[in-house]
Order: structure tokens, then C-alpha cells, then sequence
């Protein structure tokens, strides 16, 4: 779509106002809207101002004026305003140099498709991520000198079998660890789903299946069609838009937090990746589970480069009450076929060359999908290139194993600072080819440092109540 046939779009759509959004470093959609009456086509070109100093981890403020050029081709109708309005993603760009923010996960996500280009490696790389999300019927929460809770509750949850309702207690609740494709009553969320899903599809998203998850107090999956992964990464963004919004409508509340309910299964975000040429797959050949040479050196830089990953593909504090052995998350760095305790499961449905993919299963769905996308493709091009051994595939269960033997395997950070310190002491694969700029991985760095790791650090915990109040 060009801006002609953009203003054919919104006519055609009775469009009266065009909302433009934008990515910040974090993931965040943010956004403005426009009278439509009152722009032109040059507004693709010259783009809108805005107040960089504003947004999270940008600009200093005598640095602050920026430049949001939308993307026509992003053009949707927003399912969510009651005025008609259509909605376009934009690029940021510096309005004194006319050059592309370095600070842009959008940016960063073209230019790390054009670098995969570059290699010759391939010219097509493939995502599917599987965002798991949790829908609350009431979330409370407060933080102060005085002290700090939260509280959650759902309809569904194990802990309200007991629990006097207003209708009468039906007793359909989910069991913990016992959400995994429940059937209605049980699964009571099947048509907010539904519903979430079919504005998707309107939107253009491909939805493969949605249906509960593993763990109680509403626990739900929608997985969507692999495609390229610009693509992937604005749908995601829309994804959760969607969802939060359906959610709302129908007095519910949504969150992607990896980890929101105490000893049971937290959301992750288990991401599919292969590479392309010509049309044809590069993943399939005549190596362990039917890989090519090149798909397991893939695999290989991303063993190596994993602990670098997880500061990008679980940015949070929070994201690590999820990363730990004995859930479903993967914390072992290795490669295994059909094992789900791996890092890096070969997936065995299929026996079609162009199903051959790899899954990386310890991201969450917390990160900003630009930039923990093309960080999974930079660190497959760098095993590619420096043909990397994966090593010997993991195909027992790990959690049966010993502490000796764990001890031998490669794992993820257990915290958020230890993942930081793994992205300082290892990121020339993400800047190669000017992918992700220095400047944006120290400004990601101190930003979750000062923000994150020290506004914690500073807090008491609740359970330290419990363990030490009467010391």
C-alpha cells in the first residue's frame, strides 16, 4: 500500500482519524491520533513530531524533537475506537540527520533482515512465537513507604473452590497444573478467546489454534501462523493489543507478566525460527532429527549466545521466578528433539522438509519482539558463519538429572542482573552489521539496571515479613 492508495483505504472505511503508533525500546505501543481531514500524502514523507525525551530510555531533553514516519503499508482499521479510525505503525527517524533512529526496535528488526540478506545466508527468516497470557477477573496491587501487596483473583482459580458466589459455587475450577486443554465449564474463557481471535483474523493475523493453558486462574495460549519476522513483530504488538482490549470489554484483565501466580506454570513465549532462500527451506537435511549442517550450526550460536538472549527474551526481574528447573521453562542451554526441558527443541509433528524448524523455548512474553526476534536470528547467522557446534544433543529428561551432571550443561542467568552482564560481556553478534547500535544495548542496560534491578533492590519484600520479622 502507498499513500494513494492508503487515502483510498481510510475513504473506503469511513476513516475519520488515523492513529499512529510506535514501539519503545521495552515493547511498548505508543501512540497519537490525527483528524485525517487535516493530512495529506506528504505526511509519509515529513512524518510527525513528537517528544523523544519522553519516551523511556530516548532522548535527553535538549535532544528531545523526533520524527514518526508512518509505514502505509501497516494500514489497519483500529477495531477499538468508537469514531472510525485507521491505524499505522511508524519508523522513528532523526529529524536532523533524516537517518533512522538507532533506539527504534522496528529499526533495528529491517535492519537485521537486510544484514541476514547481506550474509547470503538466506533471504528470508521465519517466526512463530507462542505468547502465553493470563485473564484475571480482578488484579490489586500498591507499593509505598507503608508497605506493599498484591492480590489476584479469577473464577476459574483452585483457590476459590470454597469460595461463597453470588450465583451459587459450581465448583468448575482448573487445577493447578491441570489447565492444559480442559474442555467448558472448565474452560471458561473459550469465547473471549474466540472473540479475541476472530478480530485477528479481521486484522489479517493468521491464528493457527488458541486454547487454555497449563496453569490455573485462566491461563491461555493463541498461537499465530509463522511469517517473516518485520511481519511478526508488528503482529505481536497487535496481538497483545488485542487481547487486553477484548479482555477489558468483558470486565477481565489481562497480563503478560512471565511469572504473576505463586508455584504454578508461568507464560512464556516458546519462539519458532528457520531460515529461507529462494522459497526453499535451509533447515531441513540429513543431520540429528533431520536438520542441515547449516540449521545445527544455527543451533550452535544459539547454545552460545543463549545466556546473552535471555537479557532480551526475558528483559524483566520478574521473568525469572519463571526460569526455574521444574516448570516447564527450559533453563538448560542445549539442543534436544521433542524434549520440552531443552532450550532448543527440534519439534518432531511433521515430516515435511519445510515444517524443519528450530523452537528456542525460554523467551517470555514480556519482551519486545523486534528486538528478542532478531536477537535469535543474529545468533543462528553467527553459528552459521562461524559453524558452530551445537554439541551432543540432550535427549533425557534434565530435570532427572543429578546436580553433578547439571552442573557439566550450559544454563540461563538465574536473575536479570546476571543476564545483563551476560549481554555487556557478549553482544558483538547482535552489533555486526550495525544491526543493534552500542549506543541502544548500554541505554537497554542502564535503563533495567537503575529502573528494574536497583528500584527492587531497594524494596523490602512481603515474604521477608514472614522470614524475618521476628528475628
Amino acid at each position: 500500500m502507498d499513500p494513494k492508495e492508503f487515502f483510498k483505504f481510510a475513504k473506503e472505511n469511513n476513516a475519520a482519524q488515523l492513529d499512529m503508533k510506535f514501539c519503545d525500546m521495552f515493547g511498548t505501543w505508543q501512540h497519537c491520533t490525527y483528524p485525517l481531514d487535516t493530512l495529506d500524502e506528504g505526511v509519509f514523507e515529513d512524518g510527525f513530531g513528537f517528544d523523544g525525551s519522553s519516551i523511556r530510555a530516548w532522548q535527553a531533553i535538549n535532544e528531545s524533537d523526533m520524527i514518526a514516519i508512518p509505514d502505509p503499508n501497516s494500514a489497519r482499521m483500529d477495531p477499538f475506537f468508537a469514531i472510525p479510525t485507521v491505524s499505522v505503525i511508524a519508523d522513528i527517524y532523526d529529524p536532523i540527520t533524516k537517518q533512522p533512529y538507532n533506539k527504534d526496535p522496528r529499526g533495528v528488526a529491517k535492519r537485521g533482515i537486510e544484514y541476514l540478506k547481506q550474509t547470503g545466508i538466506a533471504d528470508s527468516c521465519f517466526i512463530g512465537p507462542e505468547p502465553e497470557f493470563f485473564i484475571f477477573d480482578d488484579i490489586r496491587f500498591a507499593t509505598n513507604q507503608r508497605g506493599a501487596m498484591y492480590e489476584i483473583d479469577s473464577s476459574e482459580a483452585a483457590w476459590n473452590t470454597g469460595k461463597p458466589e453470588l450465583a451459587g459455587n459450581l465448583g468448575h475450577k482448573v487445577g493447578y497444573k491441570a489447565g492444559y486443554f480442559p474442555v467448558a465449564p472448565n474452560d471458561s474463557l473459550v469465547d473471549i478467546r474466540g472473540e479475541m481471535v476472530q478480530l485477528m483474523r479481521e486484522l489479517g493475523i493468521v491464528v493457527e489454534a488458541h486454547h487454555h493453558e497449563v496453569g490455573t486462574a485462566g491461563q491461555c495460549e493463541i498461537d499465530m501462523k509463522f511469517t517473516d519476522l518485520e511481519t511478526m513483530s508488528d503482529q505481536f504488538l497487535w496481538y497483545k493489543y488485542v487481547v487486553k482490549n477484548v479482555a477489558k470489554k468483558h470486565g477481565k484483565t489481562v497480563t503478560f507478566m512471565p511469572k504473576p501466580v505463586f508455584e504454578d506454570n508461568g507464560s512464556g513465549m516458546h519462539t519458532h525460527i528457520s531460515f529461507w532462500k529462494d522459497g526453499d527451506t535451509l533447515m531441513a537435511g540429513d543431520g540429528y532429527a533431520g536438520m542441515s549442517e547449516m540449521a545445527l550450526h544455527g543451533i550452535g550460536g544459539i547454545i552460545k549466545h543463549g545466556r546473552a538472549l535471555v537479557a532480551l527474551s526475558n528483559p524483566t526481574a520478574n521473568s525469572f521466578h519463571r526460569l526455574v528447573p521444574g516448570f516447564e521453562a527450559p533453563v538448560t542451554l542445549a539442543m534436544s528433539q521433542r524434549n520440552r526441558s531443552a532450550s532448543c527443541r527440534i519439534p518432531m509433528y511433521s515430516t515435511s522438509p519445510k515444517a524443519k524448524r528450530v523452537e528456542f523455548r525460554t523467551p517470555d512474553p514480556s519482551a519486545c519482539g523486534y528486538l528478542s526476534f532478531t536477537a535469535l536470528m543474529m545468533a543462528m547467522i553467527d553459528g552459521i558463519q562461524n559453524k558452530i557446534d551445537p554439541g551432543e544433543p540432550l535427549d533425557r529428561d534434565i530435570y532427572d538429572m543429578t546436580p553433578e551432571e547439571l552442573a557439566e550443561t550450559n544454563v540461563a542467568p538465574t536473575s536479570l542482573g546476571e543476564a545483563l552482564e551476560a549481554l555487556e560481556a557478549d553482544h558483538d553478534f547482535l552489533t555486526a552489521g550495525d544491526v543493534f547500535s552500542q549506543d541502544m544495548l548500554d541505554s537497554f542496560i542502564e535503563y533495567k539496571r537503575a529502573e528494574e534491578i536497583d528500584a527492587l533492590r531497594l524494596r523490602p519484600h512481603p515474604y521477608e515479613f514472614d522470614l524475618y520479622y521476628n528475628v
